[in-house]
């Protein structure tokens, strides 16, 4: 990896420590929106100036009067900059953006086919982890919690690992296996520092408790 992949990973995770919230509570396109606009101002010089124009373009569905995407003109960007640059930063992000809005629509098989793409072969290891949790949680809406969680085996970066055992308790909890849900929310609890995460991920637990009175 170069220093220039190097630098722009570490920034990334430190943007995530700093400000990042638990996905299952929202803020995915804010995250996207953020990493994606860092990286077309930082490193714009570094990547092709065609794809960070396709991608700057893809940011700009969102400044519509109600503020809602055009689902056909996403598609459209997405579709170049994965034609175009498929498997690079700018293509994976747009992708990201994609899985948002196709969940937004109510259509999470095609939400979770933008992010298994990711999943199966990442940009850099912090896209891959953050399309990895929002799969996990996409799983979880189909019902498929049992395959969100085979997601989230294994050790992740300290970065995302109290959203990532956040999100293993809400799956757990799904599949009623509170006891196990409630390891998970202490992990979660523990990993962070922000006091409203952590007040969020109280009421999860405090919710478990009233359930076992």
């Amino acid at each position: 990896m170069s220093s220039t992949e190097d630098e722009q990973l570490a920034d990334l995770k430190d943007w995530w420590t700093r400000n990042g919230k638990p996905l299952v509570t929202g803020g995915l396109l804010a995250l996207v929106i953020v990493f994606g606009w860092q990286a077309y101002h930082k490193y714009q010089g570094n990547q092709s100036q065609g794809a960070s124009v396709l991608y700057q373009q893809l940011l700009e569905t969102t400044l519509t009067p109600d503020g809602k995407p055009d689902a056909a003109r996403v598609a459209d960007l997405a579709g170049k900059l994965n034609s175009e640059f498929g498997g690079t930063a700018y293509a994976q992000y747009g992708s990201l953006f994609v899985a948002k809005v196709a969940v937004d629509s109510g259509k999470l098989d095609d939400a979770a086919t933008e992010l298994k793409a990711i999943v199966d072969k990442p940009a850099n290891p912090a896209l891959g982890e953050i399309a990895r949790q929002r799969l996990a949680q996409v799983l979880g809406a189909l019902n498929k919690a049992e395959d969100g969680l085979k997601l989230l085996d294994g050790d992740a970066d300290k970065a995302f690992l109290a959203t990532r055992e956040e999100l293993k308790g809400d799956l757990l909890v799904q599949l009623g296996r509170t006891d196990d849900a409630n390891k998970a929310y202490q992990k979660a609890k523990a990993a962070l520092s922000d006091e409203a995460a952590v007040g969020g991920l109280q009421i999860k637990l405090d919710d478990l408790a009233k359930g076992d009175a």
